[in-house]
C-alpha cells in the first residue's frame, strides 16, 4: 500500500473534493523518508541557489528505497509534492531525486537531467539491481 489513509481522508475522497493539504499530510505521514528527502533537497535549494539540487546518495534500505518510488511514481503524489514546495521534482535510478526552481531559466538543465543521455551518464554498476 502506498499511503497509509485516514478514514476522514477517506471520506473526503468518497464524497468529492479532497483537501490538497490534508493529502500533502498523508503523504508526509505515509513516505517520512521520501518527504525528509524532498524536503531537505529544497531546503538545500534555497540556501544554495543554483540550479537544483539532487541527491545522490542511495536510501539505506528497500524500505526507503520503496517510499521514494511510490512518491515519485505517482503522478498524483508527485504533482501535490511539487505545488506544496513550489518546485519541480526530477527522478533517476531508484534514489537520484532533484529539485528544479519554477524558473524558465533552468528547464534547460532539468532536460539535460530528465534526458536519456543524462540517464545513461548516471549508471554505475552499484544501481543495477535497484
Amino acid at each position: 500500500m502506498s499511503l497509509d489513509v485516514s478514514p476522514a481522508l477517506l471520506e473526503q475522497a468518497e464524497r468529492g473534493e479532497v483537501d490538497e493539504a490534508d493529502f500533502v499530510d498523508c503523504v508526509r505521514t505515509s513516505l517520512p523518508y521520501a518527504w525528509e528527502m524532498i524536503s531537505s533537497l529544497v531546503a538545500q535549494l534555497k540556501v544554495d541557489g543554483g540550479e537544483f539540487a539532487d541527491n545522490q546518495t542511495p536510501p539505506p534500505n528497500e524500505q526507503a528505497r520503496g517510499q521514494l518510488l511510490r512518491a515519485l511514481a505517482s503522478d498524483a503524489i508527485r504533482g501535490a509534492l511539487q505545488r506544496h514546495f513550489g518546485v519541480r521534482l526530477a527522478f533517476q535510478n531508484c534514489h537520484r531525486v532533484a529539485v528544479f526552481p519554477l524558473d524558465p531559466a533552468v528547464d534547460e538543465r532539468l532536460a539535460r537531467f530528465t534526458s536519456v543521455r543524462g540517464q545513461l551518464l548516471n549508471q554505475s554498476p552499484e544501481m543495477r539491481d535497484c
